[in-house]
């Protein structure tokens, strides 16, 4: 059974009506139905008492109730890198935390290699990663956003407002080390696009700096831009890429109840924001 069965278990024995519980959770009542009876069934014994008045628990119900409601505990680690640290990560866990404020949260926030290597050795459970890590960990899609183009204030315009790779080629660029700045290396790479690259930075706002400061252009996930107030401009780029970001748990088939409730309500999340949050 997962951790959303023993939700609409919690539901029906709270509401005391399957139609009640549906409402709660923005189900039908079909699906309460089923969902009951199939643990009814997993666990060879009935939960519910169905009447024309609504449901009760057994005394078998009465019995599980108690470890159903304490699996609303726990601890969740969650590793993220800076962008989705800092743009996304907040409004995820204030609406988390107001739904269960029993989970306790820990956030790690590193690089791309840091957050692999944590997942990897179990220091997190969950770990907000980069399509380009795909081939390390079964990764559930969040969503995607471009990759924009930075560059000084004082740039020439370019054609139609828009910057391809033919602009780029031989440009001095602003990069970051490959353990954060996976998705412009294979940019450059893809295009064979020829830079000079004056300044090696670590982090997301030293990038932003140099660029306003005339040392180069760069290339970045228009999360980070989103908010940004530097004297630089920002542009499209033709051909469209994408960072695709995804959600990756340290033991996909034996997550902890607090974990698998995280991973679904980050999921969920994702899913329903406005794509102008990205």
């Amino acid at each position: 059974m997962t951790l959303f069965s023993y939700e609409i278990f919690d539901a029906v024995a709270r509401q005391g009506s399957f139609n009640k519980a549906a409402q709660q959770l923005h189900l039908t009542p079909s699906a309460i139905s089923h969902a009951i009876a199939v643990m009814e069934a997993e666990l060879g014994f009935t939960l519910f008492n169905r009447g024309k008045n609504g449901v009760t628990m057994t005394s078998y119900g009465a019995s599980l109730y108690p470890s159903i409601r304490g699996l609303e505990k726990g601890k969740v680690k969650l590793g993220a890198f800076n962008s989705v640290c800092a743009g996304l990560l907040p409004q995820i866990l204030k609406s988390f935390m107001a739904s269960y404020p029993q989970i306790e949260v820990e956030v790690y926030q590193g690089t791309y290699d840091d957050v692999k290597e944590w997942l990897r050795t179990g220091q997190v459970d969950l770990a907000f990663l980069s399509a380009t890590c795909r081939e390390e960990f079964n990764l559930t899609e969040l969503f995607r956003e471009p990759l924009l183009c930075i560059v000084p204030q004082d740039w020439p315009e370019p054609p139609n407002g828009i910057m391809t790779p033919e602009l780029m080629n031989g440009q001095s660029f602003v990069v970051q080390c490959d353990a954060t700045d996976a998705e412009m290396r294979q940019f450059l790479k893809k295009y064979s696009i020829s830079t000079e690259r004056r300044c090696h930075v670590i982090d997301d706002q030293s990038n932003i700096a140099m660029v306003e400061a005339g040392l180069g252009i760069s290339i970045m996930p228009r999360m980070l831009l989103r908010s940004c107030t530097a004297a630089v401009k920002i542009y499209p780029i033709e051909p469209e890429e994408y960072r695709v970001v995804g959600l990756a748990v340290q033991r996909p088939t034996a997550m902890a109840p607090a974990v698998e409730q995280m991973f679904r309500h980050i999921v969920d999340f994702c899913r329903q924001m406005d794509p102008q949050l990205l």
